[in-house]
């Protein structure tokens, strides 16, 4: 098994870091490593703030509730899905925005930022570092975007936090492939057969390090799609110029 792919398997998302600054060596392969990934028919939809002021992380890190994570460590990245540079260039040419102001524009956008945020995370993680996404963000999408003096077309998607480590959870058992995994044609019923993972998730919680708590991955699943959360966002983005059509 190559380094790489043995360094993915042991992925875990960090929420207890030193204080130590990142060196702007390593923060520069950090976005050289994000800037460096697929995008569709290449129009990098995507921007990267690095948000260094202080009162600004400390109001994010009070949206998100990730206060310990965000304020202390190492850099602290917001993803912004960004088609704000090709809406000036529709409008230098004359051309309707249409173009970018529906779904599929949307799609493509957050996929691309998505994209360049994974890129970054392995790369960190290949440098002995650790990462958080930071979906929080979202709780006040438009506060957020207010924070970061985000134009139109731009979407604040989620943060990052990188930095050194100081300890680590233990690394959480992924969905088997019979479940996640198919050929040809989606089977729902291997799909959606989830005794043995329940089972397998059930010991993991109950006996980790930290936190244990007696649930499975079905039960935790079932708590947070029952409600409806943040509702304010389809409304943000609608402020932000896109259609949703």
């Amino acid at each position: 098994m190559s380094s790489l792919i043995d360094q993915m398997q042991h992925h875990v998302s960090v929420r207890d870091f030193e204080a130590t600054p990142l060196s702007m060596t390593v923060k520069q392969q950090l976005i050289v490593a994000a800037q460096s990934g697929s995008s569709s028919n290449f129009v990098q939809a995507f921007s990267i703030i690095e948000v260094t002021d202080a009162a600004i992380r400390d109001e994010i890190a009070t949206i998100s509730q990730s206060a310990a994570y965000v304020k202390q460590t190492g850099a602290f990245y917001v993803f912004v899905a960004d088609l704000y540079r090709q809406a000036t260039l529709l409008e230098k040419a004359g051309h309707s925005l249409a173009g970018i102001q529906n779904m599929e524009a949307l799609l493509v956008a957050t996929v691309d930022t998505a994209i360049a945020a994974e890129d970054m995370a392995v790369a960190a993680e290949s440098l002995d570092l650790g990462i958080c996404y930071i979906g929080g963000i979202r709780n006040d999408i438009a506060r957020v975007a207010e924070l970061l003096g985000l134009p139109a077309y731009t979407v604040p998607l989620f943060g990052l936090t990188v930095g050194i480590p100081k300890t680590k959870n233990l690394v959480k058992p992924r969905l088997p492939q019979v479940n996640q995994v198919a050929q040809n044609q989606y089977d729902v019923h291997q799909a959606t057969n989830l005794v043995q993972y329940d089972q397998q998730m059930q010991n993991y919680y109950a006996n980790r390090g930290r936190n244990q708590q007696q649930t499975d991955w079905s039960t935790k699943n079932t708590a947070f799609f029952s409600e409806v959360r943040r509702p304010a966002v389809a409304s943000f983005l609608k402020k932000q110029g896109f259609t949703l059509n």
